[in-house]
């Protein structure tokens, strides 16, 4: 159909995605509709709007041949590393299962953690903290609260119930005064707009949404939704992007809106400018709306509700950008006695700024800030009112969630913006990792195929070696390496470890993990077993 179509045509322009497999498919369609790949067959644009379509469609350009080699290395790669670890899975382990540069770097992000929770001891240790009043200022019905510091002028980790007790003994026998006070300001500036991997966390963080649910939702609105008389109108910009730079066009059309809905205390007097790190493909821009004045209010009537859940959060973080920073104002005071010091901290916010509009969320559970700015004064007789000793224990570090393991990815350089999403949809599909109330598990086979993996591929899952593949993958687009020179230094090795473990690699069985539903044909309990499409439900006597 397509070559029918291009026949008749005058001239025919290939507008696949701004990126590398977006230029690796314009290469394929010039080669299937036999176009002239040496002239200007090409056109990207990172937004669907009339304006950026139409002005792309005017300046054509050649088909990047480093950006197509670029891809193709990665996919040779991939093949290379799948097609040939596969196979070995399934005939030593069970059908069904996969292995991936990636997606394997990924299995063993979430074993390691869970390996470091299995081999944690948690030691004891107590808090103690103390209500109090000071000087004749009124602080309401809630006292304020000090912790301890210091005891005989250095910093004290409390062990255990006898050292928690005896220094509550010494609270309470010694009579305590206002010592130093800190009045500060602290300037909290916003954050970037969204790179695809912040969009996917904060999605994960506030919505709950997968981060394969929150590109299927934002695909939508980069492509196009039906406004009324407006027709499609593309509202996000491309959405597979590590880059956090905007538009000069951009920012000013985010100023104008910012001052119009917020006043001009709102909107610091240059535009704010960020810079990617230092891996970033800047190809393209941060994913932001197409136009900051269409409102997501304004277009919510068309919008499922995902999709204006999605648009606002983009918009939201967007415009705060641009936004002025918050103001506050943090209170420090020390309590001291004969030889023990409790600190009180407390801050307020006394401008609002960017948070009047957004505010980034976070993985970590943080503790609450006291918001009370007492007016006692240095040497204000202190009266404590309770003293609150407390045991705890250390935690081990937290198992992984989607948002927490797509910034690893990021963080140690493995993946890009267009494979977070699929990888981590794979280890889950392949019942490599379960999640349960957003935490990530590695299953009995997940830990196995790491094993495996660490045993007898252990390059392939090294994580400096994952990432300076993407180097090297980037220094192809860049137009510094040949593709085929990559392929050449790493396959004669892996071939090497491919026939290493089909020697000395035993078959294991592994039993099917039995469920508690029972089969409605003959009783049995049925098992689960996995397909290319995730786990399901057999009977085992079938």
């Amino acid at each position: 159909k397509l070559r029918k179509m291009a026949k008749g045509a005058s001239q025919v322009l290939l507008a696949t995605d701004p990126d590398r497999e977006g230029e690796a498919i314009s290469w394929h369609l010039a080669q299937a509709l036999g176009l002239d790949d040496s002239k200007p067959v090409r056109v990207e644009f990172q937004e669907i709007t009339k304006k950026y379509v139409k002005d792309a469609v005017k300046a054509p350009r050649m088909i990047d041949m480093d950006r197509v080699n670029a891809q193709q290395a990665r996919r040779v790669l991939d093949r290379i590393v799948g097609y040939q670890i596969s196979p070995l899975l399934w005939a030593k382990i069970k059908k069904g299962l996969s292995a991936g540069r990636v997606q394997s770097v990924a299995l063993r992000l979430v074993s390691e953690r869970e390996e470091e929770i299995d081999a944690f001891i948690p030691e004891e240790y107590w808090d103690i903290s103390a209500d109090f009043s000071a000087g004749i200022s009124r602080q309401g019905k809630t006292p304020l609260r000090a912790k301890l510091s210091a005891v005989n002028g250095r910093k004290t980790a409390v062990k255990d119930e006898k050292s928690a007790f005896r220094i509550r003994d010494r609270i309470q026998a010694t009579a305590f005064k206002v010592g130093q006070i800190k009045r500060k300001k602290r300037i909290k500036a916003p954050a970037p707009p969204f790179t695809t991997s912040a969009l996917q966390q904060e999605a994960s963080r506030k919505l709950n949404f997968t981060s394969s649910r929150t590109m299927q939702v934002v695909q939508g609105l980069y492509e196009g939704v039906e406004l009324g008389v407006e027709g499609s109108v593309g509202l996000v910009t491309y959405i597979r992007t590590d880059s956090v730079r905007v538009s000069a066009e951009a920012v000013s059309s985010a100023r104008d809106m910012i001052e119009r809905t917020y006043g001009e205390k709102y909107l610091p007097k240059a535009a704010r400018e960020y810079k990617a790190s230092g891996r970033a493909q800047d190809a393209h821009e941060a994913i932001r709306p197409t136009d900051a004045a269409r409102t997501p209010d304004s277009v919510k009537t068309y919008l499922s509700r995902e999709q204006l859940q999605l648009y606002r959060l983009i918009h939201s973080r967007f415009l705060a950008s641009q936004m002025q920073d918050a103001v506050y104002e943090t209170f420090t005071a020390d309590l001291i006695s004969e030889g023990v010091t409790l600190r009180y901290y407390a801050e307020h916010k006394t401008f609002p700024g960017f948070t009047a509009l957004y505010e980034e969320g976070t993985d970590e559970n943080g503790q609450e800030i006291q918001s009370s700015l007492p007016d006692f004064r240095e040497g204000d007789p202190v009266r404590i009112l309770d003293i609150l000793t407390e045991q705890r224990f250390t935690q081990p570090p937290g198992r992984y969630t989607e948002a927490s393991l797509i910034r690893a990815l990021e963080e140690k350089g493995i993946g890009r913006p267009s494979t977070y999403a699929p990888t981590i949809g794979t280890i889950l599909s392949r019942g490599y990792v379960s999640r349960e109330k957003k935490k990530l598990y590695p299953t009995q086979i997940g830990k196995m195929v790491n094993a495996i993996m660490l045993d007898y591929f252990a390059p392939v899952v090294n994580l400096e070696f994952t990432a300076q593949m993407e180097n090297r993958l980037d220094e192809v687009a860049e137009g510094k390496t040949g593709w085929k020179s990559i392929l050449r230094e790493f396959y004669p090795s892996f071939r090497e470890m491919v026939e290493n473990a089909e020697s000395k690699l035993e078959k294991v069985e592994i039993p099917d993990e039995v469920s508690d539903v029972p089969c409605e044909q003959c009783g049995a309990m049925m098992v689960y077993k996995m397909s290319w499409y995730g786990r399901f439900l057999a009977c085992p006597r079938f």
